[in-house]
C-alpha cells in the first residue's frame, strides 16, 4: 500500500463511528448531485433529513432530493444558490425556504460544500440542513411587535398634533359662535336670520367635532364618578357618523331606559366602546363591503350589572383565534391596519372598573362583544358634608375681567357681557390680568385656560 493510500484508510471502528453518527445525528445530512437544472441523483439521505421533509423513514433515499425546483417556494431561490454554492464553492448558515413532501413550507438553514470545487456539472454536494422554523417565527414575532411600538408611538404623536390642531380651531370655533348667538337676537329680515341659524348650527357641529377629538387626543387622568352609559354610547356612536354613513354601514341601537348609571370613568368607557366598534366595522367592510351594526344596553339585575353589547354581520372569528383574541400584539388584521393592543387594552379597563369584557362569534355569523360592568361596586361612600357655601351674585353692573389672549374672540365676548350689562374690563394674558386684579376688585374672571403666558 501506497503512503498515500495508508493516508485515506481509516480503521472499521472509525468508520462504524461516522455511519452511527450519519444515522442518529439531529440534523439533516445530504450527499447528491447539484445540477444548474434538472433533478439530482442523491448518494446519501440520513433519517432526519427524512424527517425533517416529511417522508416516511422506509421511503428510499433516492427520493429524498431537498435542492431539487419543486421543493423551492421562489423558484428564482434556487437559481440563486445553485450559482452562490458554485462560484464560492461552500455556503454557510444559508437561509432557504423550501416545500415538505406534504407542500408545507418550511425555513431550512443550510450549510453545503462541494466536493470538487470547480468541477463540471453535475457538482457533487454534501450539505448539513436544519429546520429553523420556529427560530425564523420568533424572530418574525420579535420584528413585528418592534414594528407595532414603532406604530403605538405614531399614534401616540399623531394624537399629540390632533390636539394642537383642536385647540388652535377652537378658538376661531368659539368667536363665530359668539357673533352668530348675538346677532341671532338682532331683529333681521327672515333670510338673514335663516342665514344665521345655519352658521350657528353648522359652527356648533364643528365644535362639537373639535370637543371629540380633544377628548380622544388629550393625555386623560383617571376620574371616575356616577355615569349613564347610554349617554356615553350616543357620544362614541357620533364620532363614527361621517365613517359609516359613507361606507355603507347602518347602526341600530335600542338602549334600554331607566338604566342604572355606574361608577366609571366616561373617558376610558368612550375608549372601549370606540374600540370595539371599530373594530365591528373593519369586518364587515372586509367580508361584504357593508354591514349593519346593533348597539344595545340592558340591566341585569340578578347580576348587578349593566351590559352593552356591540353586534356586527360580518364573517365572525374563526375557532382558532378565538383564545387568543384578547393577547396583546395578537391582531388578524394586514400590516398597518392594527396594533394588536386594542382589546387588550379594552378588557383591561373593564377589568379595572370590576367587570368583563366577554365575546361571542362563530364563523360565518358574526360577532357579539359583551361589556358587563356593576352598578354599586366602587361607589363613594357617603360621608359627612360641609354645608354648601354662599356663592355671590353676579349680575348687571357686576364687574368682570376677560382674560383672552385671542382679539377676535376677546371682542365678541367682551360685546356680548356688554350688551348683558357687565362691566368689561379685557386682559391679554394672566401676567397683565394679575396686575389689573391687584388694583381693582372683580365680581367674575373669565380666563382662557390655555394662552402664551
Amino acid at each position: 500500500m501506497s503512503s498515500s493510500a495508508a493516508r485515506h484508510t481509516f480503521p472499521p471502528d472509525l468508520h462504524a463511528a461516522l455511519a452511527e453518527l450519519f444515522e442518529t445525528t439531529h440534523e439533516g445530512i445530504y450527499l447528491g448531485t447539484l445540477p444548474l437544472r434538472g433533478e439530482g441523483v442523491t448518494l446519501g439521505a440520513n433519517p432526519h433529513l427524512k424527517l425533517m421533509f416529511g417522508f416516511p423513514p422506509e421511503v428510499d433515499k433516492s427520493e429524498i432530493r431537498p435542492f431539487d425546483g419543486d421543493r423551492f417556494v421562489h423558484p428564482e431561490a434556487r437559481r440563486t444558490f445553485v450559482q452562490r454554492l458554485t462560484r464560492d464553492g461552500a455556503v454557510t448558515d444559508y437561509l432557504l425556504r423550501l416545500r415538505r413532501a406534504d407542500d408545507k413550507p418550511i425555513w431550512v438553514e443550510v450549510n453545503a460544500h462541494l466536493a470538487v470545487p470547480g468541477a463540471p456539472e453535475p457538482a457533487r454536494v454534501g450539505a448539513l440542513l436544519r429546520d429553523v422554523s420556529e427560530r425564523r417565527k420568533m424572530e418574525d414575532h420579535g420584528r413585528g411587535v418592534y414594528h407595532e411600538l414603532l406604530q403605538y408611538e405614531k399614534l401616540a404623536a399623531l394624537g399629540q398634533t390632533v390636539s394642537g390642531v383642536a385647540h388652535e380651531l377652537n378658538n376661531p370655533l368659539a368667536t363665530i359662535l359668539t357673533w352668530s348667538e348675538r346677532l341671532a337676537g338682532r331683529s333681521v329680515d327672515a333670510l338673514t336670520r335663516r342665514g344665521i341659524a345655519t352658521i350657528l348650527s353648522e359652527s356648533e357641529r364643528a365644535a362639537k367635532i373639535v370637543r371629540n377629538l380633544l377628548t380622544f387626543s388629550r393625555k386623560h387622568h383617571t376620574t371616575r364618578g356616577m355615569v349613564d352609559l347610554n349617554l356615553v354610547v350616543r357620544e362614541t356612536l357620533s364620532l363614527r357618523t361621517y365613517d359609516q354613513r359613507v361606507s355603507n354601514i347602518t347602526t341600530i341601537d335600542a338602549l334600554a331606559t331607566g338604566l342604572p348609571q355606574v361608577f366609571a370613568d366616561a373617558h376610558q368607557l368612550k375608549q372601549v366602546l370606540l374600540n370595539l366598534v371599530i373594530n365591528a366595522e373593519q369586518a364587515m367592510l372586509s367580508a361584504s363591503g357593508r354591514g349593519t351594526l346593533i348597539v344595545r344596553t340592558w340591566h341585569e339585575a340578578a347580576g348587578g350589572c349593566v351590559v352593552l353589547e356591540i353586534n356586527d354581520d360580518g364573517p365572525g372569528i374563526p375557532d382558532d383565534v378565538r383564545p387568543r383574541i384578547f393577547d396583546a400584539f395578537f391582531t388578524t388584521k394586514s400590516a398597518g391596519t392594527g396594533t394588536g393592543l386594542g382589546l387588550t387594552v379594552a378588557s383591561r379597563i373593564v377589568e379595572d372598573h370590576g367587570g368583563k369584557l366577554d365575546m361571542q362569534s362563530a364563523p360565518g355569523r358574526g360577532a357579539s362583544f359583551y361589556v358587563r360592568l356593576p352598578t354599586s361596586t366602587g361607589l363613594p361612600r357617603p360621608g359627612a358634608t360641609s354645608p354648601p357655601r354662599e356663592q355671590p351674585v353676579v349680575g348687571r353692573g357686576s364687574a368682570v375681567l376677560l382674560v383672552e389672549h385671542e382679539p377676535a374672540l376677546a371682542e365678541a365676548v367682551r360685546d356680548a357681557l356688554k350688551d348683558a350689562g357687565f362691566l368689561v374690563d379685557g386682559a391679554p394674558d394672566g401676567q397683565k390680568a394679575l396686575e389689573q386684579a391687584r388694583t381693582r376688585t372683580y365680581d367674575l374672571v373669565i380666563c382662557d385656560l390655555k394662552m402664551p403666558r
